[in-house]
C-alpha cells in the first residue's frame, strides 16, 4: 500500500511550525529581569527596552517582513513604513496615556492573524480565492500599525509606569521601537535586494509566503492555548473560591 505524499504546503507548513517552536516557546512579553531594571530606569534604558522589544518582537518582525517582501523602491518602502509607523505611534502612545489595555495575548493573536493577511495577500489570495481585488494595501499597513502599538502599549504597561515622567517614558520607548525597526529594516531590505538579482527569489518567493502564512498560522495558535491556559486557573481559582465560601456557611448554619 502507497503511503500518501504530504503536498508541498504541508511539508512547507510542517518546516514552518518545527524552525517557529524555538520562538513560540519564548513568550513574547517582557521579561522579569527587564522589569527590575525598568522600575527605577531612565530614558535610556526604556529607549534600550522599545529597541530589544521590537528586535525579540517575531510576530512584529514577521508583519514587516511580508509587508516589504515584493516592495523593490526605496520610495514604496518609505511609504508603507511610514503608514506603519504612524500607526503604532498613535496607539502605543494614545492608549499608554490613557491607560487602554488588553489582555495581551488576545492583542498578539490578532497581530498573527496581521502575518496571516500579508502573507495571503502576497500569495495574490484574494484575486485566486476571492475573485476579488484586495483592499488598499496602504490602509490595511496602517491599520494594523495601530493594532501592534496597541499590542506595543499593552506590553509596556505591564511595567511600573508611574505618574513622574510617564510622558518621556513613553517617548524613550517609541523612540527605542523605531530604532529596533530601523535595524530590522535595514537588514530586510538589503537581504531582498540582494536577493531579487538572483533567480531563486521567483522560485521561493511564493514558498516563503506560504511559510510566513503558516508561521501566522502557528503564533494564532500558541497566543490562543496562551490565553485560555491563562484564563483557566483564575476561573478555577473562582471556583474553588466560592465551593469554600459554600462550604464555609454550610459550617455556620450547622
Amino acid at each position: 500500500m502507497q503511503r500518501a505524499v504530504p503536498s508541498i504546503p504541508t511539508r512547507l507548513c510542517l518546516s514552518a511550525a518545527v524552525f517557529a517552536s524555538p520562538l513560540l516557546a519564548w513568550a513574547h512579553g517582557i521579561s522579569e529581569e527587564s522589569r527590575a531594571s525598568m522600575t527605577a530606569g531612565g530614558p535610556l534604558e526604556y529607549v534600550w527596552l522599545g529597541a530589544e522589544h521590537m528586535l525579540t518582537g517575531y510576530d512584529h518582525l514577521l508583519f514587516l517582513f511580508g509587508v516589504v517582501f515584493f516592495l523593490s523602491g526605496f520610495g514604496d518602502v518609505v511609504r508603507f513604513i511610514t503608514a506603519f509607523t504612524l500607526g503604532h505611534c498613535i496607539t502605543l502612545l494614545g492608549a499608554t496615556l490613557l491607560g487602554i489595555a488588553a489582555n495581551p495575548y488576545l492583542i498578539d493573536a490578532v497581530i498573527a492573524v496581521s502575518v496571516m493577511y500579508k502573507a495571503f495577500e502576497n500569495l495574490d489570495g484574494f484575486e485566486t480565492l476571492l475573485d476579488r481585488k484586495a483592499p488598499s494595501l496602504l490602509g490595511m499597513v496602517f491599520l494594523f500599525g495601530l493594532i501592534h502599538g496597541f499590542g506595543l502599549s499593552t506590553r509596556l504597561q505591564e511595567l511600573p509606569l508611574g505618574d513622574e515622567g510617564l510622558v518621556l517614558r513613553i517617548l524613550s520607548f517609541n523612540v527605542g521601537v523605531e530604532l529596533g525597526q530601523v535595524a530590522a529594516l535595514t537588514v530586510m531590505v538589503a537581504l531582498f535586494a540582494a536577493w531579487r538579482k538572483k533567480p531563486s527569489f521567483e522560485r521561493f518567493g511564493r514558498a516563503s509566503n506560504i511559510l510566513l502564512g503558516c508561521a501566522g498560522i502557528g503564533l494564532l495558535f500558541f497566543q490562543l492555548i496562551s490565553y485560555a491556559a491563562d484564563v483557566t486557573p483564575t476561573e478555577h481559582h473562582g471556583h474553588h473560591h466560592d465551593d469554600a465560601h459554600d462550604h464555609d456557611d454550610g459550617h455556620h448554619a450547622h
